[in-house]
């Protein structure tokens, strides 16, 4: 037992001072290889070995602040419904307003706010998004639509009519609501095909191996696998176009049948445009097509003072259990004091690797969280000196005070675990922001109490 314990204070030790390093380093760009549980996606891949995904995000490990704390970009789209029916309308613009949520998580917890609005005929949506202050990076990733199309070469016409289609391609094409471009890659009188966006299972940023530049590869459901499968049969030896947004960005001549259901988009990409590409695609086209009514950056809606006045009484009431926690148990007070400082560096440090974007709200779910940790604490120690005064030497008394108090950590603790998935499945934006925090700060509080507090009490309490 004394074995076991050294490890684990060498262990909670480890995890102290990486902790403490990740909490006191400046902004530093790392490399990460994981995949993030609060946007239920893969990142972008730096780097990819036969299409498996080797690096997949770099990011900042700085604290990131949401809108209430650090400002960000505002925008007012409006929606064209020209070509919606009128019962689909406010379907269409709930959809676009899912699909835009989506676009932005894509960037982590960013807690963006995202309101539809209706003034007569004007179908309006309001995005509010944190710490982006490129206003037209924003607009890119977020207005486009991503509509990916296939084309393939329709009935020939004749000569007269073949050379009038290559001299006036760009003008009929957009008369006749063909992707520009489309008619000058495969001929007259092009087809599009039933292989669509909806048909992509993943996009993913990989790199050439050839020439090292970016490109997105693109890997198909079965049923769109089979699909370009056909497409690729028929059109051997011709040029099949691939359209976003009304924009050929590639025309390939298929050289044999695809059957393995992926494909490449190659271009001039920069990683950031690949990266943005991707994420447009795996989130889905848009509805309807928005076009930008307002823009701006708005600054903190709380600003310096308000946050410094936070913090300040987050730490006071911080020291203010310490303090009553070395009244009330004395030795075992410095003892779960100690913990609490560990878990706190425990939960910043999460904070800022997966990333969480902080809030009040976000603010309030920890603080409320380091309360739900000293009562983990006092349950522990009240059955200790239960155990005590029973005649139970001190060795006995932590073991049976950990094991009879547990059930009561545990059960509280899912609980409010439990309300958190809630909170997180129904809420939006800060509400979302607020069970993030305080479920991991619960599941942190969890750890700190049966593992670290137990270890520092068997190591020094036990001493006397």
């Amino acid at each position: 037992m004394k074995h076991h314990s050294r490890y684990a204070l060498f262990l909670v030790g480890l995890l102290t001072v990486a902790s403490v390093l990740i909490n006191a380093a400046a902004p530093v760009t790392l490399n990460f290889d994981l995949f993030n549980p609060f946007t239920s996606r893969s990142v972008p891949v730096r780097y990819s070995y036969q299409g498996i995904p080797v690096i997949n995000k770099i990011h900042d490990m700085a604290f990131h602040l949401g809108l209430d704390l650090q400002g960000g970009s505002s925008i007012t789209f409006r929606a064209n419904m020209k070509n919606i029916p009128q019962g689909q309308r406010d379907s269409a613009l709930s959809s676009a307003k899912a699909v835009i949520e989506k676009r932005i998580n894509f960037f982590g917890v960013s807690e963006p706010v995202v309101q539809t609005e209706k003034v007569n005929n004007d179908y309006r949506i309001l995005v509010e998004i944190p710490g982006i202050t490129d206003v037209n990076q924003a607009i890119n990733l977020v207005g486009k639509t991503a509509k990916l199309t296939f084309w393939e070469s329709g009935s020939p016409t004749s000569a007269s009519q073949s050379a009038q289609t290559a001299s006036q391609s760009a003008m009929q094409d957009l008369a006749a609501g063909i992707p520009v471009g489309v008619s000058a890659a495969v001929g007259p009188n092009p087809k599009e095909t039933n292989l669509s966006g909806s048909d992509l299972k993943q996009a993913a940023v990989t790199f050439d191996t050839n020439t090292g530049k970016p490109q997105v590869q693109l890997t198909f459901t079965p049923g769109g696998a089979k699909k370009f499968a056909d497409i690729t049969s028929r059109n051997v030896g011709k040029v099949v176009a691939i359209a976003l947004d009304q924009q050929v960005i590639e025309a390939p001549v298929v050289q044999q049948p695809i059957v393995g259901g992926n494909a490449v988009i190659t271009g001039n990409f920069t990683t950031q445009q690949a990266n943005n590409l991707a994420i447009q695609l795996n989130a889905g086209a848009l509805p309807v097509s928005l076009s930008v009514l307002q823009q701006q950056a708005i600054g903190a809606t709380l600003g310096k003072a308000s946050l410094q006045a936070s913090l300040i009484a987050g730490v006071l009431g911080f020291f203010v259990i310490i303090i009553f926690m070395i009244v009330l148990y004395g030795q075992l007070g410095i003892v779960a004091s100690a913990a609490l400082i560990i878990y706190s560096l425990f939960v910043l440090s999460l904070f800022r690797l997966i990333p969480v974007t902080l809030t009040l709200a976000g603010i309030a779910g920890f603080i409320l969280s380091v309360g739900i940790a000293v009562d983990a604490n006092i349950l522990i120690f009240e059955r200790m000196k239960e155990e005590i005064r029973r005649g139970r030497t001190r060795a006995n008394a932590i073991d049976l005070g950990f094991s009879r108090a547990w059930p009561s950590i545990r059960d509280s603790n899912i609980s409010s675990l439990i309300t958190s998935a809630v909170l997180f499945y129904f809420g939006t934006g800060v509400i979302r922001g607020f069970a993030v925090t305080l479920a991991l700060g619960i599941i942190v509080s969890m750890f700190s109490a049966i593992f670290v507090t137990r270890t520092f009490l068997r190591v020094f309490y036990k001493r006397g």
